[in-house]
């Protein structure tokens, strides 16, 4: 496998690299990542291969999209670009979500953002549960009517609301959505139990993200070593805390598949998105550089081809279908994070 060998995305048509650069890094504000070094990480992305770049309006509010767009200048055309929207943008509370209204107003602005007259994948970066589905999937249809996005998909949506998707746009004779993107990785694996089948059934394109969950697969999570540090760890707390109970258990197993990985002559990283590149399932998987340095780390796995004898050994460290933690299935449903609707 090597980053000239593209994939295809689902039932599109369009070829990508099986390697897309994710954004969430880039740019100034929360992000690690300043502009300029920003710019320099995607052209060393596309100059080595990579062909699809995912990113979304609420990263850095915005700043992202804008990076982006500048670093595309005069290269958008061999690019397959992504970007989402739902999250809220600015202080306004109504300057989110997925209905009608919003959608509009997102698009325009990551439009601007990008310097692009048009969007290769719009997703919805989150399930929307005071929006109506078929009120959202209208609204996207519409907008590849008018030519200003070409596909549409979703991110982190549960199996049945995957498949309502699908049967309100066909019942409707609207265009369905034809990608999904969710977490998946060594410690990730909980979508193996339906979503992927799902996927695979409707012939939807997969872009997985999280490849190292957040950095517990970077190789520093080891029993017996020092808590180390993490710039995700004040925007979700505990998640990445080594000290914590929930976390033990993850901890041993990033710790096992670090032994794996060393048995075979891998770095934990190769090891990491060799996996998430193995299943058929997934189209891209999403990476997510912070600087040139981490890029070239992420580019070397592209190439790492794992036999049998790896793959059984990472299902006895992590059975398939595990997740450690409810929230790195991207999101919690409201029904489970809330009293007041479990118990309703």
């Amino acid at each position: 496998m090597s980053l000239s060998e593209l994939r295809s995305l689902g039932r599109t048509g369009a070829l990508i690299s099986p390697l897309t650069l994710g954004t969430l890094n880039l740019g100034t504000g929360s992000a690690p990542t300043g502009a300029e070094e920003s710019i320099r990480v995607v052209h060393a992305a596309l100059d080595a291969g990579i062909t699809s770049v995912d990113t979304a309006d609420i990263y850095s509010q915005g700043e992202a999209e804008a990076i982006v767009g500048r670093a595309l200048h005069g290269r958008r055309d061999d690019v397959f670009l992504s970007t989402k929207f739902h999250g809220q943008m600015g202080p306004n509370p109504a300057h989110a979500g997925n209905s009608r209204r919003w959608i509009m107003k997102a698009v325009e602005g990551s439009l601007h953002r990008l310097q692009t007259d048009r969007i290769d994948l719009y997703q919805a970066h989150r399930p929307d549960y005071n929006t109506d589905v078929l009120e959202t999937i209208t609204a996207l249809n519409d907008l590849i009517r008018q030519g200003k996005i070409l596909y549409y998909g979703t991110s982190v949506f549960t199996p049945s609301q995957l498949v309502e998707a699908q049967w309100i746009a066909i019942t409707n004779h609207l265009i369905p959505p034809v990608v999904d993107q969710v977490p998946y990785s060594l410690l990730v694996r909980a979508n193996e139990r339906d979503v992927f089948a799902i996927t695979q059934q409707y012939n939807l394109g997969v872009l997985s993200y999280g490849p190292l969950d957040g950095g517990w697969l970077s190789g520093n999570y080891r029993v017996g070593v020092p808590q180390p540090a993490s710039s995700r760890a004040s925007a979700v707390p505990g998640r990445f805390d080594v000290s914590a109970p929930f976390n033990r258990n993850k901890l041993l197993a990033a710790d096992a598949l670090a032994r794996v990985a060393e048995l075979h002559g891998l770095t934990l990283i190769q090891l990491a998105v060799g996996f998430a590149l193995n299943h058929p399932a997934v189209s891209s998987v999403v990476i997510g550089p912070r600087t040139e340095d981490h890029l070239v780390d992420y580019l070397k796995a592209a190439d790492v081809v794992l036999n049998e004898a790896v793959l059984d050994a990472i299902d006895d460290i992590v059975a398939p279908g595990t997740n450690f933690l409810e929230r790195d299935a991207g999101t919690v449903v409201p029904h489970l994070e809330y009293a007041e609707l479990r118990r309703r």
